[in-house]
């Protein structure tokens, strides 16, 4: 198993960018796709943006799709979630996740890191 931990969250305003980072040991992460979800307070876990082994290939939801840029460099085995534009809908909990093969639900992925905190105000 692969042990993930992020980090890079924070309070914002609304319009302003945050970087998160996530952070692999146990493994090497480019043997696994790398995606992040979230979580509101009272909602499900939803997809944000997933990744591929390689980082050729990338997806987004459609909440998020032209301000969040998901990245990875597999060297230093960690991958990021590049946050422009932030909305107060954006607040959540946010999670980095990992697995062998690309999934878009919570239950495709293993392995899951603590989750850092990302707070936008209005």
């Amino acid at each position: 198993q692969v042990q993930l931990v992020e980090s890079g969250g924070g309070l914002v305003q609304a319009g302003d960018s945050l970087r998160l980072s996530c952070a692999a040991s146990g493994r090497t992460l480019s043997s696994y796709v790398v995606a992040w979800f979230r979580r509101a307070q009272g909602k499900e876990r939803e997809f944000v943006a997933r990744i591929s082994k390689s980082g050729t290939n990338t997806n987004y939801a459609d909440s998020v799709l032209g301000r969040f840029t998901i990245s990875r460099d597999n060297a230093k085995n960690t991958a990021d979630l590049q946050m422009d534009s932030l909305k107060p809908e954006d607040t959540a909990v946010y999670y980095c996740a990992a697995d062998w093969t690309l999934g878009w639900a919570p239950v495709d992925y293993n392995n899951w890191g603590q989750g850092t905190q990302v707070t936008v105000s209005s």
